[in-house]
């Protein structure tokens, strides 16, 4: 396997943490239109508002267990029972607004399906190609866009919850609909 100097990834990815070298070389920025994925990265990237990648990261195969594996119809079923459980369980990130959130949005996902054929349909009504952007500098990266604040606010009104501008462009980071990579990071092309 390749050896990358770490100095050459994209900034946030720097670090000696495998798992997040590992996020940013191989999955972060690189399109994947799986609706199950799409589903798994809108609650990650909602579970990570406020908080550290590196947090939600490292629970994401806790948040798989305690989340059905993200498959929406199993998630959308979750009843008030499921949900007091979620917020007694250590092994994720408890917070109420953020797990009502992530059983609100199954739902919702199944909606848009039925509705578009699909999560992956929807999201490329707004975006149709992916949108690649290699900047600079970390500098240069935007927290949020205006197509990202245009989604957003759809998506609010199409029944989405915890789908703010920030986290909205994040979630379009890593599913790979916006490629933010770095110019200088040899990420930015590679799956």
């Amino acid at each position: 396997m390749e050896q990358i100097n770490n100095d050459l990834r994209c900034p946030w990815a720097r670090s000696q943490d495998k798992l997040m070298q590992n996020y940013h070389d191989h999955e972060w920025g690189k399109l994947n239109l799986a609706d199950n994925y799409l589903y798994e990265m809108l609650v990650l990237e909602a579970f990570q508002s406020g908080l550290n990648w590196a947090i939600v990261l490292h629970k994401r195969e806790n948040f798989r267990q305690a989340f059905k594996n993200f498959v929406p119809e199993e998630v959308a079923q979750m009843t008030a029972d499921d949900l007091q459980m979620l917020l007694e369980n250590k092994a994720i990130i408890r917070n109420k607004m953020k797990i009502t959130a992530a059983i609100n949005n199954a739902k919702t996902v199944l909606m848009i399906q039925a509705k578009h054929g699909s999560f992956t349909k929807y999201l490329q009504s707004f975006i149709v190609n992916p949108i690649i952007h290699h900047p600079e500098t970390l500098a240069d990266i935007p927290p949020t866009s205006e197509l990202a604040t245009r989604i957003a606010k759809q998506m609010k009104k199409d029944g989405f919850s915890f789908v703010g501008p920030v986290t909205t462009y994040s979630f379009l980071q890593g599913v790979g609909l916006i490629n933010d990579h770095l110019e200088s990071c040899p990420f930015k092309y590679k799956g």
